[in-house]
């Protein structure tokens, strides 16, 4: 497998890293919120706004009115904001929103001059099926778009970066948002939900290829129909003009096959949407979180650059796009 550097908008690399492995699927603990960066992972960039409410008057086919029932999104605005905004959508396997993924990587994301969003969505542990998960995406990029001007954003550059089950609800959100629309509600004269790029990271995918038996049963239910199976199956709803994303996976993911992100790659290939993937050697699901080494971040960093997310490198040591 040939390794490049060059910009392309397709690249398959392969690459060795370190370990670190989920317990039982599930990280025990973060130990740091630091990791290679551009800027020092001492410098306090941000904090965290108040939560908004996505459904003010109560979300669409609400069982309730407890937190479970109403999802939320927090900004985190870096103290030097370039503009750029991301939409964090941690995963759980639609039974969690896992913390690790949420705050720690809108902190880094600050760090980077990006204005981060985490959006706590409904799961299928509190009775929410799809596409309850895919509404509540959906509306948090309205907000973020529509009220751009609150945070200093260019609504041209408003990304999204998902992980795990997370990864597949953003793949909903770039595949087919318009699913995401309730019934009934106007959408006429609103912004477009789709990001302007997207970070996929390790990703389910496929409801039918090897599927991710938590993630499938909270978010489908016991019983799933073929149609729907099918529809939520992103491989099978990819379609030309979709964004950059950067996808990236680990072949030794056991919890969810790397299988997933190739099927998902060759779909984009197919396509003509223009992407990176990027598939390492070594790390069980969850690898590459914040305080613990892997080079995907940089390969992220670099890509971002390319995008023109963030300012160019600075210094002789730092790669240029």
């Amino acid at each position: 497998m040939k390794i490049t550097k060059s910009n392309m908008n397709r690249r398959w690399v392969l690459k060795s890293a370190a370990t670190t492995v989920f317990a039982g699927g599930l990280v025990q603990a973060l130990t740091a919120q630091t990791s290679a960066t551009p800027k020092p992972a001492t410098q306090q960039t941000s904090a965290a706004e108040e939560p908004m409410l996505l459904w003010p008057q109560g979300a669409p086919g609400a069982l309730g009115t407890a937190p479970a029932d109403r999802p939320t999104l927090t900004p985190y605005v870096p103290a030097e904001a370039n503009g750029a905004a991301m939409l964090l959508i941690p995963g759980g396997s639609y039974g969690g929103i896992y913390a690790g993924q949420a705050e720690p990587f809108a902190l880094w994301l600050n760090e980077q001059g990006i204005t981060a969003f985490v959006l706590r969505y409904r799961l299928g542990t509190a009775g929410y099926r799809y596409p309850a998960q895919l509404q509540d995406a959906v509306e948090a990029m309205r907000r973020i778009r529509e009220q751009a001007s609150r945070w200093g954003l260019a609504t041209n550059r408003i990304g999204a970066m998902g992980f795990s089950a997370g990864g597949h609800l953003l793949t909903t959100l770039l595949n087919r948002p318009e699913y995401g629309d309730p019934p009934g509600a106007p959408t006429k004269g609103r912004v477009s939900p789709r990001p302007d790029l997207a970070v996929i990271c390790y990703p389910v995918i496929s409801m039918l290829v090897k599927p991710h038996p938590a993630s499938l049963k909270n978010l489908l239910g016991d019983t799933p129909s073929e149609g729907l199976l099918h529809q939520t199956s992103s491989e099978r709803q990819v379609r030309a003009g979709l964004p950059p994303i950067f996808l990236w996976h680990t072949s030794e993911d056991k919890l969810v096959p790397v299988e997933h992100s190739l099927l998902y790659a060759a779909a984009l290939r197919e396509h003509g949407v223009s992407h990176e993937l990027h598939v390492y050697q070594h790390g069980g699901h969850g690898t590459g979180l914040i305080g613990k080494e892997h080079p995907w971040m940089n390969d992220l960093v670099f890509w971002l650059r390319a995008q023109r997310f963030i300012p160019p490198a600075r210094g002789r040591n730092e790669r240029q796009p």
